[in-house]
């Protein structure tokens, strides 16, 4: 295997993971959009980054891009070289928008365009390494393949299948000023939940692809969810009573991935916008793209 590019370049969407019920397993694309170039030089690997994470992030080997160029490369048998890495990134980082899903498909992708046999490193492979990285396929799905998703993983490794989506389908999405870890997200989750949380869950689950395909009237009822969303209230206090307001007005929200932002699954309305934002929160309209990650 050989390298037939010196330099690609790959736009990446931002993802909202879980979509309430669906968790570790629905996912959405969201129309904001990271973009890196990625060049095989002789010397050693530079990493500049603007936007999000500037004079934040690693800005060598331990880039996560950069960690994820060398996994595609190893995996598809072709030689390392020195990366020069520039990253152009808008998706808000520790915001529960899948900032480091984003990160490892563009960095995989990025491989797969500078090699000389692209099949090696198709969609399966990607999502497999993808979720090997990020330890759960929900947001590499969406990031990879656009529109909404279903992830699974079974002996054969993590798959993912696209969901309809109806033609007028308008997120909303409120992004704090805090940031929240993924990992301490997860940390409150308890290792065991009763039977009969879990068969509400599966329950509304099913509810909300119907809902996603076109079916509106369901998804109050489709977006509740006892697996997770209560367990983390304590961790982002602010996102919780955010979704419990929205709820009550009767606005489909819920956390948006590990949080701590706020995904309304419906278009918001210009006054309750006016109100979210007098309290300090950004509120994007970003679409939902029906590609994911893509050579530019």
């Amino acid at each position: 295997m050989r390298l037939v590019r010196d330099q690609v370049r790959v736009r990446v969407p931002a993802t909202s993971a879980n979509l309430g019920p669906g968790f570790d397993s629905l996912g959405l694309a969201l129309g904001v959009w990271d973009e890196i170039r990625v060049r095989a030089v002789a010397g050693p690997t530079t990493v500049q980054v603007t936007g999000e994470g500037s004079g934040d992030l690693p800005d060598g080997e331990a880039h996560l891009v950069v960690r994820a160029v060398r996994a595609g490369l190893e995996h598809a048998g072709a030689p390392q070289a020195g990366l020069e890495l520039t990253c152009h990134n808008v998706i808000p980082h520790g915001r529960g928008m899948g900032s480091s899903a984003a990160a490892v498909v563009a960095g995989l992708l990025a491989a797969r365009g500078l090699v000389g046999e692209p099949e090696s490193l198709d969609d399966a492979a990607l999502l497999a390494l993808a979720s090997r990285i990020e330890g759960h396929p929900d947001n590499a799905a969406p990031a990879l393949l656009g529109g909404a998703t279903a992830a699974w993983v079974d002996a054969a490794g993590p798959h993912a299948a696209r969901v309809p989506l109806h033609e007028g389908f308008a997120p909303t999405v409120l992004v704090p000023t805090n940031q929240l870890l993924t990992h301490t997200a997860r940390a409150v989750l308890p290792a065991e939940v009763p039977h009969r949380e879990a068969a509400f869950n599966v329950a509304r689950t099913a509810l909300l692809v119907l809902a996603l395909g076109g079916q509106k009237d369901l998804l109050m009822s489709a977006t509740e969810d006892r697996l997770h969303q209560g367990y983390r209230a304590d961790a982002m206090r602010g996102t919780a009573e955010a979704v419990r307001l929205l709820r009550e007005a009767g606005w489909p929200a819920v956390i948006s991935g590990a949080g701590p932002s706020v995904l309304v699954l419906e278009s918001l309305d210009d006054a309750t916008v006016a109100r979210i934002e007098g309290h300090g929160w950004r509120v994007l309209r970003p679409g939902v793209p029906r590609t994911g990650a893509h050579l530019v």
